[in-house]
């Protein structure tokens, strides 16, 4: 909920003129106002507003035709944001913002709420099948969050990481909006390829912009490269659906032990990378050489084959990019010296494969409330589309049970969209269930569908790290999609040292879980990694 009641103030202050761009509405029910044809007068109201405010209207809820403020309750203020995206919709119109506060100074005493909802021209977005979703992953002060902010924003850094304050989340941001803050940062591209980016991250309105005007989004999911928080990376790695991996090295420092751990996991989930080294204006030349060098060697002791792209030149980085070809490119968010190429590389690089199925599904990875909106699941769309209004499943639960539940609306990045498509790193607002009910590992899918909820799987796995070797019933924590749980593992010939390869029985030690054939995971235990692929699945209940 917004403490800053600014914007309030100006549109009350402003009052609700004949040709002015501010309206005041109580509220708005399904029942009166989408019937006996209102929805059309109402929404040529609507698109007069707009057009008298030069491309954008104010409508301000829970206030009278005076101004004078009476407050909603919760429910109703959703049900008055459900009317207004129909209105939009209609009026060719979009929901670009909306602010609440609490109403406690109502003349009557009367509790709720008040609100702003902030309306531009043009239809809600249409997003393109290119959308390419980069996540990222390094060393703690190897320039990861410094390189993003300056290739969404354009603007070389200050030398002190100035531009990495761009992805910071903060949290009054998830309370003022639907927001997927899993994607730190976004740029795009115009029709002409020309790159379209953010003047102020920090303003929600330029993060909608570029969703608004590119032709082709890129979206970052940033992940954190402090050892004791490997924990967060794998889940930032694992968790979504990325096309790529864009992987720092400092010059100055060159690859670390938190290096190899982060491109053991991009490898290991065959995910096409490319590898940056940054901070190239902090030392000479020939340095640069030295650690491109070291990164080319470490990827060949992983069977992979570095590509140059200052020695074979971008064309070849976009043809020949894939799971055993990694691009390797010097940078400086300082000078700005390689960012170009970056941006051509992301302007051209293919959408790499998502499940292409018809059902829609997307593992959950983080929850919150929105006040006047209700519970709030992001994640990334894994496969299939959904809509605004779709009914649902959520599940399992701790007993393996699914809850019915709506789709009340969907953002992208700050902006409001009718649906969203397999890739699509979204904020869905679910009607019919609270906020504390939701868990992260939990997935939305269609409601005629039958999910099997799964407390153990059959798995071919590989040890990547170990001191020892793991015997049956070692405990690792297994990171599937957005599920983060400990589980046993029981190898089918008794124990695994490092290096092998073979088949496992992996059980998860508390809740059940939707898992699916072919799904890859990681494990992890103090130093010890491994990887799996899902082979074989066994439904609650089958122990």
């Amino acid at each position: 909920m917004s403490a800053d009641r600014a914007a309030l103030d100006r549109a009350l202050a402003r009052g609700e003129e004949e040709g002015g761009s501010v309206e005041f509405k109580e509220r708005l029910t399904k029942d009166v106002h989408l019937a006996d044809g209102r929805l059309e007068s109402l929404a040529a109201q609507l698109r007069h507003r707009v057009l008298s405010g030069d491309g954008q209207a104010t409508y301000v809820i829970g206030v009278t035709d005076g101004g004078g403020i009476a407050g909603v309750s919760p429910d109703e203020f959703s049900e008055t944001m459900d009317v207004l995206s129909l209105l939009a919709e209609e009026a060719g119109v979009h929901i670009d913002d909306v602010q609440t506060w609490d109403a406690d100074d109502a003349a009557d005493g009367t509790a709720g709420l008040v609100g702003v909802a902030t309306i531009h021209e043009g239809a809600v977005l249409d997003t393109d099948d290119d959308h390419i979703v980069v996540g990222t992953a390094g060393h703690v002060d190897h320039g990861k969050s410094t390189l993003v902010g300056s290739l969404v924003t354009g603007q070389p850094d200050d030398g002190q990481g100035g531009t990495r304050s761009f992805l910071d989340v903060q949290p009054h941001e998830m309370e003022r909006g639907l927001s997927a803050d899993l994607s730190y940062g976004v740029y795009g591209f115009d029709e002409r390829g020309v790159p379209v980016r953010m003047d102020n991250p920090d303003r929600k309105s330029d993060r909608a912009g570029v969703v608004r005007e590119a032709e082709r989004l890129v979206s970052f999911v940033d992940t954190v490269g402090h050892e004791p928080w490997l924990r967060t990376t794998i889940r930032g790695l694992v968790g979504q659906k990325l096309d790529y991996g864009l992987l720092v090295v400092a010059a100055d420092d060159g690859p670390t032990k938190t290096t190899r751990e982060h491109l053991g996991i991009l490898l290991a989930t065959e995910l096409p990378t490319v590898v940056a080294v940054t901070k190239a204006d902090m030392v000479s030349d020939e340095r640069v050489t030295e650690v491109q060098r070291e990164v080319e060697r470490l990827l060949r002791d992983a069977d992979r084959t570095p590509l140059s792209v200052e020695r074979h030149g971008v064309e070849a980085a976009i043809e020949e990019i894939n799971e055993q070809v990694v691009p390797v490119l010097s940078t400086s968010a300082v000078t700005m010296d390689g960012l170009p190429v970056l941006d051509e590389l992301f302007e051209r690089l293919p959408k790499t494969a998502h499940e292409a199925g018809d059902e829609f599904s997307m593992y959950i990875d983080r929850t919150y409330s929105v006040t006047g909106v209700g519970a709030v699941a992001s994640g990334t769309v894994r496969s299939g589309r959904v809509e605004a209004g779709d009914e649902l499943l959520l599940g399992p639960m701790a007993d393996g049970s699914f809850r019915e539940v709506e789709a009340r609306s969907i953002e992208m990045h700050y902006h409001r969209v009718d649906e969203a498509r397999a890739g699509r790193i979204v904020g869905i607002a679910l009607k019919g269930i609270a906020e504390a009910d939701i868990q992260r590992g939990m997935v939305l899918l269609p409601r005629h569908t039958t999910p099997t909820p799964v407390r153990e799987f059959e798995a071919d796995v590989m040890v990547l790290n170990h001191p020892t070797r793991i015997d049956d019933g070692y405990e690792p924590v297994v990171h599937l999609e957005t599920v983060s749980e400990a589980a046993s593992i029981h190898p089918a010939e008794g124990q695994l040292l490092p290096g092998d390869t073979g088949r496992a029985t992996i059980r998860f030690k508390f809740h059940p879980y939707l898992v699916e054939e072919g799904q890859r995971f990681v494990f992890r235990e103090g130093s010890s990694k491994g990887v799996g692929t899902v082979t074989d699945v066994a439904p609650v209940g089958s122990e």
